[in-house]
């Protein structure tokens, strides 16, 4: 149309695959969800275990190291927990990590979610998730080509800011005294 060239805008988002790195299962109760155990795979990467930490070249780099241990001794404690997880829960989540290595930006610590398994036992559940325990899932294993999704994102930062471009009051007359972007009354003192 009128021999113009049609731009449309479009965001292209990084998705490489996560990694299953444990499952917890959750009671319900009267008062919501209640987590009743949590288990871990034997091997973490050391980008999930960054999560640990506040400062990961200063610490001893112990996380999950008895875990570990733990599960190369003897894993019979580890199978008791996925049958309680079997036998008593209502709700099963996979803890999954993502692998922040594939992505060319500064940070190394991964981001770790739980993702809630949905359809089947609670048994096929909770085999579906220790059969995928260190693998990884693509993308295109959850959604197809041309499919509608929600994501969910964090806004740009704007810092420190006064109200008027935080919540968009108005700009108070000229001859105001100790400037002109602030809000003038906010409420009387009395009746607090």
């Amino acid at each position: 149309m009128h021999k113009k060239e049609i731009v449309e805008a479009v965001t292209i988002i990084e998705t490489p695959p996560i990694v299953v790195v444990g499952v917890v299962g959750y009671v319900e109760t009267p008062r919501g969800l209640r987590s009743l155990t949590t288990v871990w795979a034997q091997h973490l990467s050391d980008e999930l275990r960054r999560r640990f930490y506040k400062s990961w070249y200063k610490s001893k780099k112990k996380a999950f190291t008895k875990y570990a241990k733990k599960y190369a001794e003897n894993a019979k404690p580890i199978a008791q927990e996925l049958a309680r997880i079997k036998k008593y829960c209502q709700v099963v989540r996979v803890l999954v990590h993502t692998q922040i290595s594939k992505v060319h930006i500064k940070q190394k610590k991964a981001h770790l979610m739980e993702i809630q398994l949905n359809g089947g036992t609670v048994a096929d559940k909770v085999e579906w998730a220790k059969k995928h325990f260190e693998k990884e899932i693509d993308v295109k294993s959850v959604f197809e080509q041309d499919e509608n999704i929600d994501v969910i994102g964090v806004t740009k930062g704007k810092g420190f800011e006064g109200v008027t471009h935080r919540w968009g009051t108005k700009n108070l007359p000229r001859k105001t005294h100790k400037g002109l972007r602030k809000v003038a009354c906010i409420g009387a003192w009395h009746p607090s």
